[in-house]
Order: structure tokens, then sequence, then C-alpha cells
């Protein structure tokens, strides 16, 4: 099942982006900027890092966990970087101008680019690579293969 806060404040947030962002990008979520917090690889050896910032939808994320899970299957251990905080609305197809705001729809994490989003420890390079590999494939937008930085 995706993942969805347990309590939220508010049931129904705002979209969060610039009206020039949203005109000349045809697709909900852009994010303008990079990741300043959470682009390293912290917990794992291996990591997964986008490159285009967007929302990462819960279901993509559950997609992507157990695509980790039946790879890994209790040789190593993998970490789930993202949350989906946010609630996206939507309205009804062929529905009148009017009537407020949309029901929530889905949930979604919010990624900037540089954003580390799935990491994996325990497992060979090679492995690890593949696996992620498979992982990138089901993600909405561009990502890398990244290495744990050698402590200094």
């Amino acid at each position: 099942m995706p993942q969805m806060p347990k309590r939220v404040k508010f049931r129904k947030g705002q979209r969060g982006v610039t009206k020039g962002i949203v005109a000349q990008r045809k697709y909900a979520g852009y994010i303008k900027g990079n990741a300043h917090r959470g682009n390293y690889v912290a917990y794992g050896d291996f990591g997964l890092q986008s490159l285009e910032g967007g929302w990462l939808s819960a279901e993509c994320i559950e997609s992507g966990r157990i695509t980790m899970t039946r790879f890994v299957s209790g040789e190593g251990r993998y970490y789930i970087r993202v949350f989906p905080h946010k609630p996206v609305t939507a309205i009804p197809a062929e529905t009148r101008m009017g009537k407020g705001k949309g029901e929530p729809e889905y949930w979604a994490a919010v990624v900037r680019s540089g954003q580390v989003m799935f990491e994996i420890g325990g497992l060979p390079e090679s492995a690890a690579r593949d696996c992620l590999a498979r992982v990138a494939y089901k993600m909405p937008f561009k990502c890398r293969f990244v290495t744990r930085r050698p402590n200094v």
C-alpha cells in the first residue's frame, strides 16, 4: 500500500509553483533549484539521485520499494529517503468551473534535482547498479547512480 502521512493539519495543500515556470513547463510539479539537503549518500553505500525536480507520487515510491525488495532479498539493506507529504487534488473530468477545490487524489513527495531518493547497502557495486537501474526505470524523471563519498 502506498505511503501517506498518518495525520495532517490541512487536508488540501497548495501547489507551490511559480506562474512563469508553469507556463514554460507543461507538467505539474516542476520544481526550481537544486537540493541543498539530502543530496549525498548517508545510510547505504550506493544511491539513486534525481537529476530533475518534480513530484514523486506515493505509487512510484512504492513500486521502487517493491523492486528493491525483490532484488535485495535478504542480502543487503535498502533505504527510502523521500516521503510523500504533499496532497495533490483533482477535479473530475468534464466538471463546470467553480464548486471549489477538488478532493485529494494522491500523495506526492517534492523532489528537487540532486536529491538522493533511494539508497542500498551490503551489495557489490555491480548488483547495486543493476538494482538501482531497475528502480530508475520506474521513476518519472532522470536519475543517476551515485556512491558514498569517502570520509575525510
